[in-house]
């Protein structure tokens, strides 16, 4: 062997075959840390399994830009054509459980990862175009009815359908659901969709609304009924088996994007809310426009640590790409990020299928579950002094505004609204000894700080409040940093 077995703690391991006891007979020993290290480990080898897509599978690959796009969106890996940007897709079904079977009923979850140089671009959807409903204060409701009755531990047709009868704006999913298309014969074999409106923003600051398209390049491929049953009697697995095998075997599965643009202005008298998720724009109104073609050529080396721990959140965006009214998009920019920190914890995003490949994250989290903190000495809180990370001045990399009504705003100012005014009514108001007493207390505190535009800093703020309060806190603050306390 190239290598020696060891604890955790890297200690060689001479006897993996047996445990320590008290002698032949004996019971066993608590000092035998391989056999402890060994069960508690194992104890802890699984993770709560998400609620819904639970069931996946997923490889990584390349997206390459094949067609220009430039002029709607200024997004950096759609920029130019013939640029490659590597992805990681995770397919699942959606009601079934971690163990469920693979060829069933069921809409397939799309959730695509791009790791670009401006961050990682998630982008979540479904191989359907729409969904059940479209508003997400509806949603744990609709999992509920879909997923196993809390009484008989089983899937509930009264549940399912007493659902979607108090929800008329579910017929179009159904209609896909039940439709040919419902059971795919493979995730190869299906299209993907981003499902929701999002937008796209150019370098003039133009703004279209876009719906993403993924055609499968191996054809539309689906199961009837009994094929599925078939299916499933045979191979629980098939999917993921399929999907493995054809990688391992060098028959790459691709996918061709397209999108659909809308120019913002248009939205308002559009026929159907074009940020209804239940809908569809049809393509005589918006016909597909090509972007680019999806590679999946690598399996994943551990599906655990790749695919289970994959967490994907479609609040994670690019410059050039953001949100649209959407409701059930807004409520999922929340939903989806929150769920991984609870199963995954906050550091869930330094995990290597998370984290960003083609640039780094600099940012001032700490601690927390399975914290790395690599940043060493580096200061916790923005804004410093200590050259840490900072904002950009890049305006282009701002967030996409919604309309134009959101972003980041700084508040008017009122009349009086400086941040100095009020500190200085306070300190006139004060008598003479409590000023005394202020100026002490501030200059005994900040004759520690051992750098001096720090120092400087500070007592600029306290001249701008009232010229005598700054004066004194100044002196004080010389005559303690002098070492002359007298």
């Amino acid at each position: 062997m190239s290598k020696i077995l060891t604890t955790e703690a890297g200690a060689p391991v001479a006897d993996n075959q047996n445990s320590a006891s008290a002698g032949e007979y004996g019971p066993l020993l608590i000092q035998d840390q391989q056999l402890l290290e060994k069960l508690a480990r194992f104890n802890r080898e699984r993770i709560p399994e998400r609620v819904v897509h639970a069931r996946g599978s997923g490889a990584y690959g390349y997206f390459e830009v094949t067609d220009e796009v430039s002029q709607f969106t200024r997004a950096d890996f759609l920029a130019e054509v013939g640029r490659r940007t590597e992805v990681f897709l995770r397919f699942s079904t959606v009601a079934g459980n971690l163990g469920s079977s693979d060829a069933v009923r069921d809409p397939r979850g799309f959730a695509l990862k791009f790791y670009t140089a401006e961050g990682n671009y998630d982008l979540v959807g479904n191989n359907t175009p729409v969904f059940f409903i479209k508003d997400p204060i509806k949603f744990p409701d609709f999992i509920h009815s879909q997923k196993r009755d809390p009484f008989t531990g089983v899937q509930e047709a009264d549940n399912v359908w007493d659902f979607w009868a108090h929800s008329p704006a579910s017929t179009h999913q159904i209609t896909w659901l039940f439709g040919d298309r419902g059971i795919p014969a493979s995730y190869r074999h299906m299209n993907g969709y981003g499902s929701h409106t999002y937008q796209w923003v150019n370098e003039a600051g133009e703004a279209f609304w876009v719906k993403y398209h993924f055609k499968t390049n191996q054809g539309i491929r689906s199961l009837d009924g009994d094929q599925s049953a078939e299916v499933l009697g045979a191979d629980a697995d098939s999917h993921q088996r399929d999907l493995h095998q054809a990688i391992e075997r060098g028959v790459f599965p691709s996918w061709t994007l397209y999108v659909q643009l809308m120019p913002v202005a248009e939205a308002a008298d559009y026929r159907f809310n074009p940020f209804d998720l239940t809908k569809v724009w049809p393509h005589a109104d918006y016909p597909l426009q090509k972007v680019g073609r999806l590679v999946l050529n690598k399996n994943p080396e551990n599906v655990f640590a790749d695919v289970e721990q994959s967490a994907f959140s479609p609040n994670n965006f690019v410059p050039g790409i953001g949100p649209s009214p959407d409701k059930m998009l807004q409520g999922r920019l929340f939903a989806y990020a929150d769920a991984q920190r609870y199963r995954l914890g906050v550091n869930h995003t330094l995990l290597a299928v998370n984290a960003p490949k083609a640039t780094e994250a600099n940012n001032y989290g700490r601690d927390g579950l399975s914290a790395v903190n690599k940043s060493g000495r580096g200061k916790n809180y923005e804004p410093n002094s200590y050259d840490g990370p900072a904002q950009t001045d890049n305006a282009l990399a701002a967030p996409v505004a919604l309309n134009g009504w959101t972003g980041t705003y700084t508040t008017p100012a009122h009349t009086k609204d400086d941040d100095f005014f009020q500190a200085g009514e306070l300190y006139r108001l004060m008598s003479a000894g409590e000023k005394t007493r202020l100026v002490n207390n501030i200059a005994g505190f900040l004759a520690q700080v051992t750098r001096d535009d720090i120092v400087e800093k500070n007592l600029a703020h306290f001249h701008a409040a009232d010229e005598e309060y700054g004066a004194r806190l100044e002196a004080a603050v010389a005559k303690l940093r002098a070492g002359d306390e007298g």
